[in-house]
C-alpha cells in the first residue's frame, strides 16, 4: 500500500534546482513550505505566528462559567457566540450577540461591536455537554474558542475573555435560550 502511494505521487514532484522536491501539500510542518499557487490573501505562517503569541494571554484570559455570569452583567461587556445562526437559535447564552465565526471580517465586526476596548466573553460548543444537538463537540484542536480568540485579536480585540470550563447543560448557572430550551 505505501509503495503504491508512493508510486502515485512520483508524477507530482516538482523539479528544483537541488533535485527533485515533494510538492507543497507533502511538506506540512517543512520550516519553508513551498507554495504551489501563492495568494496574497492568505498567510498560513502569519495565522500560526498569531496563534502562537496569543497562546500566553489566552491561557491568562480564560475564566470560570461565575467570573463569566458576573462579567456578563458589567458595562461595556458583549457575549458574543460566533457559532452558526442555526446553533446559536437552539440555545446559546440568554443576551449574547450572534456573529457567525466565517462572516468575522472587519466591517461586520465595527458594525456589531464598534468599541474595540468592549469587553466580548465568548463561549463554544466544548464548553458544554449534555446537549449535543445544540452544542456538538469539535475535535480539541478546532474547537472554536481558539480560533474566535485569535480572530478577534487580529482585528483589534484585545479585551477578550474565553469561558474555560466544560458543564453540564443540567447544571449550567448561565441563562440559557433558544428553541432548544427544556421546560
Amino acid at each position: 500500500m505505501k509503495t503504491t502511494l508512493l508510486l502515485a505521487l512520483l508524477p507530482c514532484l516538482a523539479v528544483a534546482q537541488d533535485g527533485p522536491r515533494p510538492p507543497a501539500f507533502l511538506l506540512v510542518g517543512s520550516p519553508s513550505p513551498v507554495q504551489a499557487a501563492p495568494n496574497p490573501k492568505i498567510d498560513y505562517p502569519g495565522f500560526v505566528k498569531a496563534a502562537e503569541s496569543l497562546e500566553t494571554v489566552r491561557a491568562a484570559n480564560r475564566i470560570s462559567e461565575d467570573d463569566f455570569l458576573r462579567m456578563m452583567a458589567e458595562p461595556k461587556t458583549v457575549v458574543l457566540d460566533a457559532r452558526s445562526q442555526a446553533k446559536f437559535d437552539e440555545m446559546h447564552v440568554k443576551g449574547a450577540i450572534h456573529l457567525d465565526l466565517t462572516d468575522f471580517n472587519a466591517p461586520a465586526l465595527e458594525k456589531l461591536i464598534p468599541d474595540k476596548t468592549t469587553r466580548i466573553l465568548i463561549y463554544c460548543n466544548n464548553n458544554f455537554q449534555g446537549a449535543e444537538r445544540s452544542f456538538p463537540s469539535k475535535a480539541v484542536q478546532v474547537a472554536l474558542n481558539v480560533q474566535t480568540f485569535i480572530n478577534l485579536h487580529t482585528y483589534g480585540y484585545k479585551n477578550v475573555k474565553e469561558l474555560a470550563p466544560l458543564i453540564e447543560i443540567s447544571k449550567v448557572k448561565l441563562p440559557m435560550e433558544g428553541t432548544e430550551i427544556r421546560k
